[in-house]
C-alpha cells in the first residue's frame, strides 16, 4: 500500500513575488513536517493574476518571469523531496503566458501553459498549445490551469497520456456578469465544484484543485480547494477563505478499484466521435 498525502491550497497571492516566495516557503516547511508528498498551489501564485477579466491592461502586469529563472530554481530547492505544482506568469521569447510548473528538489518535472482563454484574457496572455502528462515521484501527473478544466477534452488527453493525478491550478473568480451576494450561491462556485468532480469521475483519476482567495482588481476569487477521488467523491475541501485540503490516498489502488468493472478510457467508442478532431463549428 503506497499512500500519497496530497495538499491543495486555497490562499491569496498578490503581485509581490518576493512575498509570495516567503509565503510558499512557510507552507512547504510546515507541510513537509506533516508528511505531504504532493502540494498544489494556486494559479498565479508568483506575481498574481489580472484584475479585470473582460478588459485587462497588459501593461499593468502581472510581472512575468523566466521559466528557468532564479525564482523557479529557488522553488525547486525549497521543495526538497516534495512534489510541488505552482502557477506563475511566464516570459518566453517576448511573450507572456499563464503557466504552471511542477518541480521537486531534483528540478523541473513538468510544465503547462494555459490553453483555453475566457473573455479578454487573450489581451494579457498568449495561449498554450497542448496538454501532456509527465512522471513525478508521486506518479504520472498532468496539469490544468483555470478555464482548461471546463473542457472535458483537456483532462481526457492527460488521462490518455497516463496521468493518474491531475493538478488543477486556478485563479477562479465569482461570476463577473451575475455575481451572487454570497459566494457559495454564485453560479461559478457551483461550476467550479462540478468541473472538479466531473473531470475526476469521467476519467477515473485523482484531481487536486487549488484556487486563489480574496480579491484582485474587480475579481473576487472563490477558494474551494479540494481533493477528488476517482469516483468523483470529494475527499477533502476548503471553503471561501484560505485553507488546506489534505487527503491520504493510495492513488494506484483507488484507480484500479474504480476501473475494475467500468473502465471509461478503455470502453470509449472512438469510431462514433468523428467530429472531435474535425469539428464543423458551433452554431
Amino acid at each position: 500500500m503506497a499512500v500519497t498525502r496530497i495538499a491543495a491550497v486555497a490562499a491569496h497571492f498578490g503581485a509581490d513575488i518576493a512575498r509570495a516566495l516567503d509565503k510558499i516557503a512557510g507552507i512547504i516547511e510546515r507541510l513537509a513536517d506533516d508528511g505531504v508528498d504532493l502540494l498544489v498551489l494556486p494559479d498565479a501564485s508568483l506575481g498574481g493574476y489580472i484584475g479585470d477579466l473582460r478588459n485587462p491592461d497588459p501593461a499593468a502586469g502581472p510581472e512575468a518571469i523566466d521559466g528557468d529563472g532564479p525564482e523557479i530554481r529557488l522553488l525547486s530547492r525549497m521543495a526538497g523531496s516534495m512534489t510541488v505544482c505552482v502557477g506563475y506568469a511566464e516570459q518566453a521569447d517576448g511573450v507572456r503566458y499563464n503557466s504552471a510548473v511542477c518541480l521537486s528538489g531534483d528540478g523541473v518535472l513538468g510544465r503547462h501553459r494555459k490553453v483555453h482563454q475566457p473573455a479578454g484574457e487573450h489581451l494579457a496572455y498568449a495561449a498554450g498549445q497542448g496538454f501532456s502528462a509527465f512522471d513525478t515521484p508521486v506518479g504520472r501527473l498532468g496539469m490544468l490551469i483555470d478555464y482548461d478544466k471546463t473542457f472535458p477534452e483537456a483532462a481526457r488527453v492527460l488521462a490518455l497520456d497516463g496521468a493518474h493525478t491531475i493538478a488543477a491550478l486556478s485563479a477562479w473568480p465569482a461570476s463577473v456578469t451575475d455575481r451572487a451576494a454570497r459566494v457559495p450561491n454564485d453560479r461559478q462556485s457551483r461550476l467550479f465544484d462540478l468541473y472538479d468532480q466531473a473531470r475526476a469521475a469521467e476519467n477515473q483519476i485523482v484531481l487536486a484543485s487549488s484556487n486563489q482567495t480574496g480579491t484582485t482588481g474587480n475579481l473576487r476569487f472563490l477558494g474551494q480547494a479540494k481533493i477528488v477521488g476517482p469516483g468523483g467523491d470529494i475527499l477533502a475541501k476548503t471553503w471561501t477563505k484560505g485553507g488546506l485540503a489534505v487527503a491520504d490516498i493510495d492513488i494506484a489502488a483507488e484507480i484500479e478499484r474504480a476501473r475494475r468493472v467500468l473502465h471509461h478510457l478503455a470502453e470509449r467508442r472512438t469510431d462514433t466521435y468523428p467530429n472531435l478532431l474535425h469539428d464543423k463549428g458551433v452554431h
